[in-house]
């Protein structure tokens, strides 16, 4: 973007230099000067509606508000004079002619606007004697409810909903006192009930149904905390009272994600307390799942591998891995299976090929890896076989946001119909599974596609060959070859072009950077590769196996074979995962060990249940979808289950008291990371600003010669979550499962489905 011109001009006696357009309320604040607002949004459009902004302009006769004037040359502010504090003081006592004394009992006590400034300018009695105005209070959802005496008309629901989340479910009804906010049908949302009008509400108007009347801002602890669902990586603040989480918020707008968090992020938080949590070990006996000890529970676990390994090998040993877990515990998991196990059978549900983009970009990664701020700067956006609206609603905001702002321009090629293509400058409807012919057509002009289609990729083509910067951003139908042909395609625009592959779950991205694969070590190190491996071995004490192992659908099917006897699944439900045909087959095993949160379909046929702690609940890092890597903190006490890190160092100990390699001697998440942050490629980042809550780039990627990489047949495959979905934790959040629009489906791939949106 060009640079602006610089303007000069005084505010309250201090000279000041801003940019050409800044409007004087954001040189205030730059200034840390207070004018205050209630209508005024950053990123939102101008309202002027609360008239509480109002300053004083050298040569202009009358006050003026400062959220719609835009600082010019030698322009003379002044934001705090007698004319100004009455002027406030007369706008207070007409927003509180109508709006009830009913502080002691609102939810925003404490934390509302309109009251700070009633502190500030307000009087202590008013002029005012008519009756109030009432209306009841209203249950639009589960989630939102509306109380209309408090609303004081700042419209920032309504342009939240209608600019940012571009849902249009808010207007407003009637005129003069009599108006009032109105849901888009009669009496209730019909929306994606992601909250962002509750936040945005500077008064107790809008109020939330996780949180109301159940406790003060200041009887809580409050944490800061990437989102467990998606990959997005969005920081969410867990407010904790009595060791729950009673409400999530992002008011402090510190993370990647600046004000946004969809339904999930803000409201799916309640899994954590939900009455179908395991809490403590369950061991098979007489064909039931009965409580045990940890004590038995461990020695079960570690006898029974034992056995198995000295009959049946340690390649008859497969471990599956959770693309919700911390990076260390994908790091431990790594270790565990190779050294204590054994085996490199050693996958995850993989929901994007992060090792394919890794290896095509190699020492590129980090120049080359978008960011979500790439998004947002971007002025030309590719989006390639995913919905980032339904999956990667971080993604979907920070495109409406870019083309809002600064008029970027959206290209999208997708089989099934999304709600950005509202916005998209150019549609490419390709056949089911065809996403990959037309990157290859974009980088070869190799495919056979209708003369329709084929004259939209040229389009596109001719598009992108012209543009001074563009950012691609594709899901689970770009992998492998189609990566190396998007690279290609790229690399050959004049633009600066960054891609950015778009996973399912909250560390999708880490499991696959801390090699949760058959053939891949930590930093996508190939296991082919001798002096990599030795170099792990050394690190890790112990001797790595050569030969690669089972991906998680061959470790699956080999369960039904015989071929394999164990499997050990950490925080993963492949029955789920990969259908009811399969999971028939794990009847077979000899031993099946499980380690989560809920008893899932996997659980169910297990030998060995452990209970594990979510992310909510334990200390670590994980990496978004976009390479960030934040931290997460332990905000309640989980009450009985461990964290997966725990867990396997203890399983670590267990087995080397057996003979079966040697323990894990790492005790904390903080020890992994220092080791992490040493020996990884791409993760030597600052630890400082990682405590300090900051985010950190990171860009592993194969550092040797050997960067040939081949896709596994079946190995990468969304899910095709939605905004109220989240793998298996997703039913177990209770309050999105309780709206309407949980149960409608609008992410549903047939094509007689109208969604919602579209309404």
């Amino acid at each position: 973007m060009a640079e602006l011109k610089q303007i000069n001009f005084t505010i309250n006696e201090q000279k000041v230099a801003v940019p050409a357009g800044t409007l004087v309320i954001d040189a205030a604040k730059r200034m840390e000067m207070e004018v205050p607002s209630f209508c005024y949004y950053k990123g939102l459009s101008l309202q002027a509606a609360c008239r509480m902004c109002l300053v004083e302009v050298e040569k202009m006769p009358k006050l003026q508000t400062a959220c719609t004037l835009t600082a010019t040359e030698g322009m003379i502010v002044r934001t705090d004079t007698p004319q100004v504090h009455d002027a406030r003081k007369n706008m207070l006592e007409f927003l509180l002619s109508n709006h009830p004394l009913d502080c002691p009992v609102c939810d925003k006590g404490g934390e509302c606007e309109l009251q700070d400034m009633t502190f500030r300018y307000g009087l202590d009695h008013s002029r005012f004697n008519e009756e109030k105005l009432h209306y009841p209070e209203e249950k639009w959802s589960p989630l939102v409810y509306y109380d209309a005496p408090r609303c004081i008309l700042c419209f920032r629901c309504v342009r939240v909903c209608d600019e940012g989340m571009d849902v249009k479910a808010l207007g407003v009804g009637a005129r003069g006192v009599q108006s009032v906010i109105l849901p888009n049908t009669s009496g209730a949302l019909n929306c994606e009930e992601c909250g962002a009008c509750i936040d945005i509400c500077p008064v107790g108007a809008l109020t939330s149904g996780t949180y109301r009347y159940q406790t003060r801002p200041w009887e809580m602890t409050y944490v800061s905390e990437p989102c467990t669902h998606c990959s997005n990586g969005c920081k969410t603040t867990l407010s904790v009272r009595n060791n729950e989480i009673l409400r999530a918020n992002n008011r402090d707008q510190s993370g990647i994600n600046g004000e946004f968090l969809c339904g999930k992020g803000r409201f799916g938080f309640d899994f954590t307390n939900n009455a179908e949590r395991i809490r403590q070990p369950l061991i098979r006996r007489d064909g039931k799942l009965s409580p045990a000890t940890w004590e038995d529970a461990f020695e079960e676990i570690a006898r029974r591998l034992k056995q198995v390994r000295d009959k049946s090998g340690a390649a008859s040993i497969g471990v599956i891995g959770s693309n919700h877990t911390t990076n260390e515990e994908n790091y431990l998991l790594n270790r565990f299976a190779r050294l204590n196990l054994g085996t490199n059978n050693l996958d995850h549900h993989r929901t994007a090929d992060y090792a394919g983009l890794a290896t095509a970009l190699g020492a590129n990664t980090l120049p080359a890896q978008a960011t979500m701020a790439d998004i947002y700067a971007a002025n030309n956006i590719l989006v390639i076989g995913n919905d980032p609206s339904q999956q990667n609603p971080l993604v979907a905001w920070q495109i409406r946001t870019a083309i809002r702002h600064h008029n970027a321009k959206l290209f999208l090629i997708n089989s099934q119909p999304t709600k950005l293509e509202r916005q998209s400058s150019l549609t490419i409807r390709v056949p089911a599974g065809a996403e990959a012919a037309a990157v290859r057509w974009l980088a070869r002009g190799e495919g056979n596609f209708p003369e329709e289609i084929t004259g939209q990729l040229a389009k596109l083509k001719e598009t992108l060959e012209q543009a001074l910067d563009a950012v691609v951003l594709f899901g689970a139908a770009i992998a492998g070859q189609a990566i190396r042909d998007l690279f290609t395609f790229g690399s050959r625009l004049k633009a600066s072009t960054r891609l950015m592959a778009l996973g399912d779950y909250a560390n999708s991205r880490g499991a696959a950077d801390f090699g949760v694969f058959p053939d891949r070590l930590p930093g996508y190190a190939p296991l082919s590769d001798a002096g990599e491996r030795d170099r792990f071995s050394k690190l890790w004490g112990g001797e790595i196996p050569a030969a690669a192992g089972m991906t998680a659908k061959q470790m699956m099917d080999a369960a039904g074979s015989g071929k394999l006897k164990a499997l050990y699944v950490v925080g993963a439900n492949p029955v789920k995962t990969f259908g009811a045909k399969k999971s028939d087959k794990l009847g077979s095993l000899d031993l099946l060990i499980v380690q989560d949160l809920f008893l899932t379909e996997t659980a169910q046929r297990a030998d060995v249940v452990l209970p594990a702690a979510s992310s909510y609940e334990k200390d670590g890092t994980m990496t978004s979808t976009s390479g960030e890597l934040q931290m997460t903190h332990r905000s309640i006490d989980p009450q009985g289950p461990r964290s997966d890190f725990d867990l396997i160092r203890i399983l670590s100990y267990q087995l080397s008291q057996l003979g079966m390699g040697p323990a894990i001697r790492l005790r904390t998440p903080e020890a992994a990371l220092d080791e992490i942050r040493q020996n990884i490629p791409g993760y030597r980042v600052s630890a400082a600003n990682l405590m300090a809550g900051g985010a950190e780039r990171t860009g592993a990627a194969p550092q040797s010669t050997e960067n040939s990489y081949s896709v596994p047949e079946g190995a990468i495959f969304s899910s095709q979550d939605s905004l109220f979905s989240s793998g298996t934790l997703g039913r177990y959040c209770s309050r999105l499962n309780s709206c309407n629009e949980a149960k409608e489906k609008p992410w549903s791939s047939s094509p007689n489905i109208q969604s919602w949106w579209y309404r």
